[in-house]
């Protein structure tokens, strides 16, 4: 089991609810080490005293703060814990939130917070519900490795998960930051449309598992051609600029190719190719087909003379990415944040006032 790497207690009101704090991800990129070129010999790094040029530990080690003229201010780890808050044991809740209202910008690393304790697991399990069951996110504050962070908490499933996220003022302006912004340069109305088809003709649900970091695997690759004295495969170039005033007939290939279930050729998306049309209806199962199937068969008349709504599918048989898929379609709100009981309790709500309204 893996070891916690921050513990502490969650506090919203004068509740106070013991946490552990977990690693959700992990990378999985080729490990390197760096050599001189033409030998054997590893670099090394030491930490030098640039006076003396001589090593020094790490216990020996205090930071300082340039505070202008040439003169720095010394913190040991201990002057630096003191200040913070809680001690570094706190993690303060002070607001609750829509999920759907934050902008993933903001997000920077996610974490499992597992209860603190089996004594406490009931008080975890109590503020878990609760933000389920209100759809709501906490925003919190946390310092951890000697820095504060900003904090999204949301419930997922059994456990709570936390997203790290950057302050505010550590967000750029694109505007400061980009020299060349579209600003009014606007497409023609045909251009637009057929832009859409080809979005609505690569749309599908979510699933990460469709995806693969293909760059890794053709490292590892070739490693194992140099290592075999191999052929090296040599990877295609990118794309070329679409060329504005050939646009509209890339565009009209690109959703021919979609059709036809290939990739579109415009993507110059490195990795797995776009999901054709025979692709998407693999991954979305039985919401796509259900659709199909109404669409072929249409509405029916009923004895009355009115007409039939085309039967949707039981929402208690469906996968989460197929009453998220269905939640998209019913305009649910705050669906992103949903589980998936949360997500069947939703659409189902959806569906019948829906039914009530036609």
């Amino acid at each position: 089991m893996a070891r916690s790497i921050w513990t502490g207690v969650i506090s919203f009101g004068l509740v106070s609810v013991p946490v552990a704090l977990y690693s959700a991800t992990r990378e999985h990129d080729v490990s390197f080490h760096q050599f001189q070129e033409g030998t054997a010999d590893r670099i090394r790094y030491q930490r030098v005293n640039e006076r003396t040029g001589d090593e020094v530990d790490y216990e020996d080690i205090v930071r300082g703060a340039d505070v202008g003229g040439g003169q720095y201010v010394m913190l040991s780890r201990e002057e630096l814990a003191s200040v913070a808050p809680g001690r570094s044991r706190s993690l303060d809740v002070h607001a609750f939130v829509d999920l759907t209202e934050i902008d993933p910008i903001y997000y920077q690393k996610t974490y499992y917070l597992g209860p603190g304790s089996d004594e406490t697991s009931k008080t975890y399990a109590l503020l878990r519900d609760a933000m389920a069951h209100a759809n709501r996110t906490a925003i919190g504050t946390l310092v951890m490795r000697g820095k504060e962070y900003l904090a999204a908490i949301r419930p997922d499933r059994e456990l709570l998960v936390l997203e790290t996220m950057f302050f505010a003022d550590e967000v750029r302006d694109p505007r400061k930051e980009i020299n060349r912004l579209p600003g009014r340069a606007k497409p023609r109305p045909q251009e637009l449309r057929m832009a859409e088809q080809l979005i609505d003709s690569m749309s599908t649900t979510w699933n990460p598992k469709d995806y693969q970091d293909t760059y890794t695997d053709r490292v590892n690759d070739l490693l194992d051609a140099k290592v075999g004295g191999g052929e090296v495969a040599v990877a295609e170039k990118a794309p070329t600029a679409t060329n504005v005033t050939d646009l509209m007939e890339v565009l009209r290939r690109s959703v021919e190719a979609a059709k036809r279930g290939r990739a579109a050729p415009t993507s110059g998306r490195a990795g797995r190719k776009a999901p054709g049309r025979q692709d998407r209806l693999r991954v979305a199962g039985r919401t796509d087909r259900s659709r199909t199937s109404a669409g072929r068969r249409g509405s029916t008349a009923s004895p009355t003379g009115r007409a039939k709504a085309p039967a949707r599918p039981d929402p208690r048989a469906m996968s989460k990415s197929e009453l998220v898929a269905l939640a998209r379609e019913l305009d649910v709100p705050g669906r992103s944040g949903m589980n998936r009981e949360q997500l069947e309790r939703a659409v189902i709500g959806a569906g019948k006032r829906s039914r009530r309204a036609a």
